[in-house]
């Protein structure tokens, strides 16, 4: 326990000056203790002209005090040395490093400091802090975290400290600089000037949280789309394959049955050959057994059995001749080799379409946050972009005049190209350009009935009006619009809208944020309806008929 005592008592016994047990210990008249050979150093350092003062607490000694070796501390010392103690490791734990503010009281080597005082411009460690706690003068003054920056606080033209602020010319200043070259200017004091900073401080601090809270929410967003992304991919991925599997199932069936059937059509014209041939061969025998008769009989003398034997002998049966022999096996093979050459011409002009659309897909993937949609018409046609229609893709009694953004249903039927991208179920009629990022465009319609709409270029050209109708299916959306209502469709869903009648409507896309929102223009802009959705491809603009005579067209932006 007496062991545990002197262990907690250890720094009472070190030197504030060389920060070691106390080395021939003195005490001077203030109380204090040192090591001799310390304070005379210390002393010697001041001057003999000069005042003394205690180290710690600053007392001063008119004369040098005559210094007299503390028996008492020194026998406590031995004691103490007995211990073997690690002092050492006590006192380097505590002093001061490069990258440490040091105690601006201690001599010798200083400790580490537990605080800076602004009014005294000094820092302490925590013996020498001590005082700042005792006295109540001292603990008026503003502690804060040991700083190694406490000089900049002093004014370099007067040696004050700068707790005054100039606003006229935005620096620290002290009482002096107020009063003599910041004479005149809106000067405050630091802490007032403070206050109103960091209100602004906290206001930046608001939005950059703000901030921080909005790129947190789109960092989401991106990790959704990443996940909605891969999911796409993946069922891309395994429908693809699905699809190719049943393309070289279908392929090999093929194969082999145009395999079977050559080889069906080889062994019936291989059988008929043979038949053929087998019947040459016995009459070429039979010729040959009548040509030894005939042989033999020409050589009879008996001119009565020559005549007798000749009439029988040199009848023929009706003979087999090669012009009647028809062997089709080479031209059917021929002909086999030109269907499958061309089928696979074919395949390759749709396969190497399909690469070309596939590489054309944008694959870059952009990540600034999205816009916000526009409030005015003003901001909508910051995004305004030309659309013309696309002549392949209208239906036979779709003229498109006007430089191709104008359409109007007609009677009769038009000429027109045959093309696979052409709608042939429903009056309908696509743009040209796809659409991606953010577009606005405006249409104007006159008729009895009009669909503004977007569609994948995968969308349906023919078959019944579920497949291939704007809104009637996944891969489109329509407003459809009437003389006296309004409706949004897509799959098949109507879902009525309540709104302004107009003739001119605006459509707003923002594919990357998946949102297409639909107005009617009148003398202001109001908004119809507004899906929110995920866009899996690039979007292409297209109209919509009932009836003969209708007409839409895309406006002129200015």
């Amino acid at each position: 326990m007496a062991q545990k005592g002197v262990q907690l008592d250890w720094e009472t016994f070190s030197c504030s000056i060389c920060l070691d047990l106390l080395k021939d210990p003195v005490t001077i008249p203030c109380g204090h203790s040192y090591c001799m050979n310390c304070i005379q150093s210390f002393w010697d350092e001041e001057g003999e002209n000069k005042c003394h003062s205690c180290p710690q607490c600053r007392q001063t000694f008119t004369q040098r005090p005559v210094l007299m070796k503390n028996t008492l501390l020194a026998v406590l010392l031995e004691e103490l040395k007995k211990t073997g103690l690690p002092a050492a490791a006590t006192v380097d734990h505590c002093c001061a490093g490069a990258e440490d503010v040091a105690c601006d009281v201690c001599t010798g080597r200083k400790l580490k400091a537990l605080k800076s005082c602004l009014v005294c411009l000094a820092s302490y460690c925590e013996k020498h802090l001590q005082p700042h706690y005792d006295a109540a003068p001292l603990q008026k003054h503003k502690l804060v975290e040991p700083s190694k920056k406490l000089q900049e606080n002093i004014c370099s033209h007067h040696d004050e400290v700068m707790n005054m602020f100039c606003r006229t010319d935005q620096q620290c200043i002290c009482y002096l600089c107020a009063v003599d070259e910041h004479k005149g200017h809106d000067t405050v004091s630091a802490a007032a000037e403070r206050a109103e900073m960091q209100r602004g401080l906290d206001g930046s601090r608001k939005q950059i949280q703000q901030r921080i809270e909005d790129r947190e929410k789109y960092v989401k967003v991106l990790q959704q789309s990443v996940k909605a992304i891969s999911h796409s991919a993946d069922k891309a991925v395994q429908h693809t394959e699905k699809i190719f599997t049943e393309l070289i199932c279908l392929l090999e069936k093929r194969c082999s049955y145009v395999k079977q059937r050559i080889r069906s059509q080889e062994a019936t014209e291989v059988s008929q050959v043979k038949e053929l041939q087998q019947k040459l061969e016995q009459e070429i025998t039979e010729l040959k057994r009548k040509d030894a008769e005939l042989k033999q009989l020409s050589h009879t003398q008996d001119h009565t059995q020559f005549l007798l034997n000749y009439t029988s002998l040199s009848r023929l049966k009706k003979s087999t001749h090669s012009s009647s022999i028809s062997i089709h096996s080479l031209r059917y093979v021929e002909d086999v080799i030109a269907v499958v050459s061309e089928t696979r011409d074919k395949l390759q002009d749709i396969l190497r379409e399909t690469w070309t659309n596939i590489s054309l897909t944008p694959n870059e993937v952009d990540v600034v946050p999205p816009q916000p949609e526009p409030k005015t018409r003003a901001g909508f046609l910051r995004y305004s972009c030309k659309i013309t229609l696309d002549p392949k893709t209208a239906h036979t009694q779709l003229l498109l005049f006007e430089r191709n953004k104008k359409v109007m249903v007609m009677k009769q039927q038009q000429s027109c190209a045959i093309h696979p991208g052409r709608f042939t179920g429903c009056w309908q009629v696509l743009s040209r350009e796809s659409l991606t990022g953010c577009c606005y465009w405006e249409v104007e319609w006159k008729g009895t009935g009009h669909y503004v709409a977007v569609a994948y270029k995968s969308i349906s050209r023919s078959g019944r009006e579920n497949e291939s109708g704007f809104g009637c299916n996944d891969n489109s959306w329509a407003l459809c619009c009437e003389q006296n209502s309004s409706s949004f469709w897509y799959n098949g869903i109507k879902t009525p809208i309540s709104g302004p009648q107009s003739s001119k409507l605006g459509v707003y896309l923002n594919h990357r944020a998946g949102i297409l929102s639909f107005y009617s223009i009148s003398e202001k802009m109001t908004l119809l309806h507004r899906v929110q959705t995920t866009f899996t491809q690039p979007l292409y603009a297209g109209f919509g008929f009932e009836d003969y005579g209708d007409t839409a067209e895309f406006c002129k932006l200015i």
